[in-house]
């Protein structure tokens, strides 16, 4: 699998060329915590020369595994930008378009990404337990789960470095 999609300006015909492929997930290279590719970056796209610019028009796609701000689940989303497009001032020689896609793609990452919202929608709801931590116990809705363990300190007893 390709690890970036280079253009060489010297091969490029006058009425453009046509590029469809698929990039290596690697490029993306996202921090652990955050979403994770789920397959490759494909590309159909359409390259041509205009004087000192080139213009780069197509249908970007890829999947990626997110997890609910709701749920807390872990679902895939496919991202699809069906009419990219971009230009980029060029001299001579060879021009990379691997940095630009991959941007491109990461700025259609949903805000607050949603299970119900996922290639196969998942049901969405929040657990209702967790609304109750800041309501009346009047109000009709069950109380928030309790703590296995009642002494809030256990946690930094445990912890041998900060003992005497």
């Amino acid at each position: 699998m390709k690890t970036a999609l280079v253009i060489e300006l010297a091969n490029l015909p006058e009425e453009g060329k046509s590029f469809e492929g698929e990039l290596d997930p690697a490029l993306y290279d996202l921090p652990k915590r955050d979403a994770k590719p789920a397959g490759p970056l494909y590309y159909d796209l359409h390259v041509q020369r205009f004087e000192n610019e080139l213009l780069v028009r197509g249908f970007l796609s890829s999947a990626f595994e997110f997890v609910c701000v709701r749920t807390n689940k872990e679902f895939i989303k496919t991202i699809s930008i069906e009419e990219f497009a971009n230009s980029f001032e060029i001299d001579s020689g060879n021009v990379d378009l691997t940095e630009a896609l991959r941007e491109e793609v990461l700025m259609a990452f949903p805000a607050y990404p949603r299970c119900d919202e996922a290639d196969e929608p998942l049901e969405c709801k929040i657990d209702e337990r967790y609304l109750a931590v800041d309501k009346d116990p009047n109000d009709g809705v069950d109380e928030a789960p309790q703590s296995t363990s009642d002494d809030r300190w256990d946690a930094l007893d445990q912890l041998d470095q900060f003992k005497d």
